[in-house]
């Protein structure tokens, strides 16, 4: 590695205590489940949107033995509209395994924790170094870009062996003294970097505690970092959804498959296609006269790699009864409290009002 870094960690920790976020409500604090939970919602997801769902977490579930003990159809009501929902599966997943495996006590050590569901080795990182001062390093995307542009890492990290060598580099910034101190600065300090001066367009690089240091800074390149040649291609998908309402107001609603978009969740049935819905009104217990069905205006909704066309078609019943299919009748104040897709919420509380 270039002498020219060897001051990376005391720049930025000294950087982290002057500049930086120290504001936050999962900072200042070496609570491993706090600072866990704040990890596995911040993963893809802006500090902006995390802050309302980790106080209404905390305030539901105040430690990891409560959050253990919770259904998980609960959990994943209260992260509804958060997104990746896979997290919130690996997250009730993990407090399950602390509280049954591990005594109720998070593990001391990066290695141990990376065994835990939905704990990656830089999560692993971040709750080793802000809770037990460990010297382990993180390479979020933030982390990721600060470095491969400090370094001028030009390596493809589309290649494994490469994204191993960016770690070895990661492990060789690392503080050596005052690590009670340094190590939760330093790690603070490279994601709010990245957060902050060192963004993915356009990088305010004159502030910046590293720039006389930093390759990309001094070229005047930073856009170019980091490299990564192999990318997943958007594609679009139509769904039509069934909004199949009785005369009391409630509205049919099934489970999502374990694994896909929305796995788990409580969603509206899904058809491919228009024609596989009005054949799925045909075996329906209740007739489905001509024109009974109202379709709406369709919309869109973006996923990381996908865009879902959505198409919903009104149904009301007179009377309920079971229908195709496995699943329920589930009033607007049950709804509240379901894991739910965002737009399937956002639609049913147009539609018909309630608590949502």
């Amino acid at each position: 590695m270039n002498a020219r870094v060897d001051g990376v960690a005391q720049r930025v920790v000294r950087w982290q205590a002057s500049a930086g976020r120290n504001h936050l409500p999962w900072q200042n604090t070496r609570d491993p489940y706090r600072v866990w939970l704040s990890e596995i919602m911040l993963q893809q997801t802006q500090v902006s949107t995390v802050l309302g769902y980790y106080a209404r977490f905390l305030e539901k579930f105040p430690n990891v033995q409560a959050l253990a003990a919770a259904p998980q159809d609960e959990v994943m009501g209260l992260w509804s509209g958060l997104g990746y929902y896979s997290r919130a599966r690996n997250l009730h997943a993990c407090a399950q395994a602390v509280a049954n495996l591990h005594g109720g006590a998070f593990p001391r050590t990066a290695e141990v924790l990376a065994t835990l569901p939905g704990i990656g080795r830089s999560t692993a990182g971040a709750i080793a170094s802000f809770c037990f001062a460990e010297r382990t390093p993180i390479l979020d995307a933030n982390v990721r870009r600060v470095l491969t542009r400090v370094l001028g890492f030009d390596a493809d990290l589309a290649v494994v062996k490469n994204e191993r060598l960016l770690w070895d580099h990661a492990e060789a910034l690392l503080p050596v003294d005052d690590l009670a101190n340094a190590m939760p600065r330093y790690t603070q300090g490279l994601m709010d970097l990245g957060a902050s001066l060192c963004s993915p367009r356009a990088p305010d690089c004159l502030p910046c505690p590293l720039l006389d240091i930093c390759v990309a800074g001094q070229a005047g390149d930073a856009e170019r970092y980091p490299v990564r040649t192999r990318k997943l291609k958007r594609r679009a998908e139509s769904w039509w959804l069934l909004v199949m309402r009785d005369s009391e107001g409630r509205v049919w609603l099934e489970r999502r498959p374990d694994s896909g978009i929305w796995a788990g969740l409580f969603c509206l049935p899904v058809f491919a296609d228009e024609a596989h819905l009005h054949d799925h009104l045909a075996h329906l217990p209740v007739p489905v006269a001509p024109g009974q069905t109202e379709g709406l205006g369709g919309f869109m909704h973006v996923l990381t790699h996908r865009d879902l066309h959505l198409h919903p078609v009104v149904l009301t019943v007179p009377v309920a009864r079971d229908a195709a299919g496995e699943g329920g009748w589930f009033s607007a104040s049950e709804w509240e409290e379901m894991g739910l897709p965002a737009p399937i919420r956002k639609l049913l509380g147009n539609l018909f009002g309630g608590l949502l």
